[in-house]
């Protein structure tokens, strides 16, 4: 199959009216009359997941369990538990809530949720030799209670897809075997085809540092995307798969490797068929997929095209993937965008 003809940047701009209003259109945004101050949003803009995030911070389980059950099962669901999941001390609430009511399903699958989280915050991001014994101790304690309670909500809700989707998290932390991460990410979209978050931690299971290596991620990516519709989230697959693969090339590599002639032609049609194809429908979260985007269009040199997706944004940020760049994203991103302007 060749590849997607690379535009240039001429031709970029004078399609970019159509692809902003579009993209305008399909995220609910007015025109932007001044440039927005960047800003982190947990919640992104949706106000019932930030009066949930409240609920958690403040412990609130009587008021927070009913809000989640009427949410029902699917990506929603699995969205918002993973937004309270970052929550701090959710882990203790949830632990009483339990002992008060052991067969609360609800319960079960947040706790095990903060216990993924919370196995990750021991770790930390950094690499592995820089990792000390006591919290690989720590994170692996946490990663057991959180498989155990994931996997008994697993069994008692067959028809869930938010277990699945964090035991792929678990699994990858604990280095499960790979057929064991292969089936459960088979299980999450069995229950959810096509859903973007288990696809972004099957392409994170099949990344080199993961054990795996960059031609099989980036297969993976680019076949997810054509198999689905035009107009899908997926397409910020191969967006990420070349991100992975910039991170792991020396300073100078990096830069010339996203800029290259065959990375913009892959960039540019994952593009097209997703953020910026007609039938693209937002869902909560369609900003990262953005956020994803413009990083790579502006490390890449296409500006023109950047600017186009830094303006539907109109100053949201997500910190992934902008955390590469900078410990600041907001700081990261405003840059990109202001050069991005010119």
């Amino acid at each position: 199959m060749p590849l997607f003809r690379r535009r240039s940047g001429e031709e970029a701009a004078q399609s970019g009216a159509g692809w902003l209003g579009r993209v305008r259109r399909a995220v609910g945004s007015a025109p932007v009359a001044a440039v927005a101050a960047p800003r982190l949003d947990p919640a992104f803009g949706d106000e019932s997941l930030r009066l949930m995030l409240g609920q958690a911070a403040a412990g609130d389980w009587a008021a927070l369990g009913p809000a989640l059950a009427a949410v029902g099962d699917g990506a929603d669901l699995t969205g918002r538990v993973g937004a309270i999941a970052d929550v701090p001390r959710v882990e203790e609430w949830t632990a009483r809530a339990l002992a008060d009511r052991p067969e609360d399903a609800l319960a079960l699958l947040l706790s095990g949720a903060r216990h993924v989280t919370w196995a990750w915050e021991a770790r930390t991001g950094a690499r592995a030799k820089h990792v000390s014994e006591k919290q690989w101790q720590v994170f692996h304690e946490r990663l057991d209670i959180a498989e155990e309670q994931l996997l008994e909500v697993a069994e008692r809700e067959p028809s869930w897809l938010a277990p699945w989707y964090f035991l792929q998290i678990s699994a990858r932390g604990a280095s499960l075997p790979a057929e064991v991460a292969t089936c459960r990410f088979e299980a999450a979209v069995r229950r959810a085809p096509g859903h973007p978050a288990s696809h972004r931690q099957r392409l994170q299971q099949l990344c080199a540092k993961w054990g795996g290596s960059h031609e099989e991620m980036q297969a993976f990516a680019r076949s997810s995307m054509l198999a689905a519709p035009e107009g899908s989230q997926l397409g910020e697959l191969v967006v990420l798969a070349h991100l992975e693969r910039w991170l792991d090339l020396p300073d100078g590599e990096d830069r010339a490797y996203l800029a290259s002639a065959e990375v913009v032609a892959d960039l540019q049609e994952a593009a097209f068929r997703s953020v910026l194809h007609p039938d693209f429908t937002p869902v909560r979260g369609w900003q990262g997929s953005f956020n994803a985007f413009a990083m790579a269009f502006s490390l890449a040199g296409q500006r023109k095209t950047a600017r186009l997706l830094f303006e539907a944004l109109d100053g949201a940020v997500t910190e992934s993937p902008w955390h590469f760049l900078s410990g600041d994203p907001l700081k990261a991103f405003a840059s990109h965008r202001d050069r991005c302007a010119y």
